[in-house]
């Protein structure tokens, strides 16, 4: 039945996104995914930056256009999968698109705070009844996206509202920067309360158009196998 509801879903969301001219989304759809653009997309230090490589080109003569694409699998917007921290973790062709597709919620967090700790995030206490949960922070109201330079100051989850997500059945997190953990943390506790439970979290995510409000959420990860994350496509449908 889940696999029929899972079918039902992403035809209907495929079927107007084909016929959209110029790429361009249906009514009601927005993208959060970034661009991948080695000028301007910031890279997480440690991290291999995405380079683009012309193998043949018109400029050359060539009869046509064919580039090599090299970059790391936590580029852009991507997800971990628990092998990221969890030895014997699920690798990410192993999390069901069920998982990851369906209904979901973007909180708004407070402009000015530094984290999203247990304090912040039961300010919203809708969280309790959501499955697929996107965090809408200071990352997206300060426009950190715009600049090439990591930002180290970036907004993530504390150990602790992480366990109470972990705790609760939460099947996706998401975040609008590139790691769900502190910067500097000396142990990744919120990535292992996430990940240790099973839980899908996207980084780099683009929420400055996003509301809080109800979605429904298409998310596709490339399908590599056997590796701890890979870049992915999200886009968003108001339903509230």
């Amino acid at each position: 039945m889940k696999s029929l509801v899972l079918a039902s879903i992403i035809l209907s969301i495929m079927v107007p996104l084909l016929s959209a001219q110029n790429g361009g989304l249906p009514p009601g759809w927005i993208d959060v995914s970034v661009a991948i653009d080695p000028s301007t997309l910031p890279v997480y230090p440690g991290d291999a930056p995405a380079k683009f490589k012309t193998l043949l080109s018109y400029d050359k003569g060539d009869k046509l256009a064919l580039s090599g694409l090299d970059m790391g699998t936590h580029t852009g917007t991507h997800i971990d999968a628990p092998l990221h921290f969890i030895q014997g973790g699920a690798t990410i062709d192993k999390i069901g698109l069920d998982q990851l597709n369906g209904p979901a919620i973007v909180i708004e967090c407070s402009r000015d705070g530094a984290i999203i700790d247990a304090a912040e995030l039961n300010k919203h206490p809708e969280w309790r009844k959501a499955k697929r949960i996107l965090f809408k922070t200071r990352n997206s109201y300060e426009n950190i996206w715009d600049k090439k330079e990591f930002d180290k100051s970036f907004v993530a989850f504390a150990p602790d509202a992480a366990k109470l997500m972990a705790d609760a059945g939460v099947q996706v997190v998401g975040i609008d920067y590139l790691s769900a953990e502190k910067f500097g943390a000396t142990e990744p506790l919120a990535h292992r309360a996430l990940l240790g439970k099973g839980i899908a979290i996207i980084e780099g995510l683009d929420l400055r158009p996003a509301k809080a409000g109800e979605y429904e959420l298409l998310l596709l990860p490339l399908k590599v196998v056997g590796l701890e994350g890979a870049p992915a496509r999200a886009i968003l449908k108001s339903v509230r």
